[in-house]
């Protein structure tokens, strides 16, 4: 059973949530390939350009003109992965060399794929909360093209498969979540919070660390 979080943000004058998506998993382990090319590091307007004429498409033109794509080396258990509170696309730079090796463009299905989950937020409210491939997140795929597309996926490069070396619970339902990194904000179990106080934070259901580092 994958594991659902809810994560409390404070921001000025007023308590925000903020729903932790899920980045693009790849489905495999292994070690890490070679360096990528250093023109894949950073920002990338071409790509940016690209992902502002595919929000703009779509209605979400607010959010076009903050968007931002970057490449990051320090992805390495995920093709890409998309922040809404930032505006921000991140990419592996990994997929530049995957793309030659697989049928069709991977940078393109995997930007694609991050953009879904930046407009299935945006067109919801605000404070309402959705899973990271739920209906609205398919629904924006269609939109974007893509409306076949897959949670994973399952591309032909390896990457370090990092030790969770934290594990959280649920008070309440006590389900585990196992974490890379140690939790430093509110985070509080989702399907808990959903079922007793209707999607919003709640802190009786706040993560407990049960094994430390």
């Amino acid at each position: 059973m994958r594991s659902l979080e809810l994560r409390a943000t404070r921001a000025p004058r007023q308590l925000q949530f903020e729903f932790v998506n899920q980045p693009l998993r790849l489905p495999f382990s292994g070690l890490a390939g070679d360096a990528p090319p250093p023109q894949f590091c950073g920002r990338d307007p071409e790509l940016e350009h690209q992902a502002r004429e595919l929000l703009r498409g779509n209605g979400a033109g607010r959010i076009a003109n903050e968007i931002r794509v970057e490449w990051s080396p320090r992805l390495k258990s995920c093709a890409g992965r998309a922040d809404y509170r930032k505006k921000l696309v991140t990419l592996n730079p990994h997929l530049v060399r995957a793309g030659l090796a697989v049928n069709g463009d991977e940078v393109d299905r995997t930007l694609r794929h991050e953009l879904a989950h930046l407009l299935a937020q945006f067109r919801v409210k605000v404070r309402h909360q959705i899973l990271p491939h739920g209906k609205e997140w398919r629904q924006a795929c269609i939109d974007l093209g893509i409306g076949d597309e897959k949670r994973c996926h399952n591309l032909p490069f390896p990457f370090v498969e990092r030790a969770r070396r934290f594990l959280y619970t649920c008070p309440n339902c006590k389900r585990d979540f196992p974490r890379v990194r140690r939790i430093r904000r509110a985070i509080a179990c989702l399907a808990c919070c959903r079922k007793h106080n209707g999607g919003n934070f709640d802190s009786r259901f706040r993560l407990k660390l049960v094994r430390p580092a």
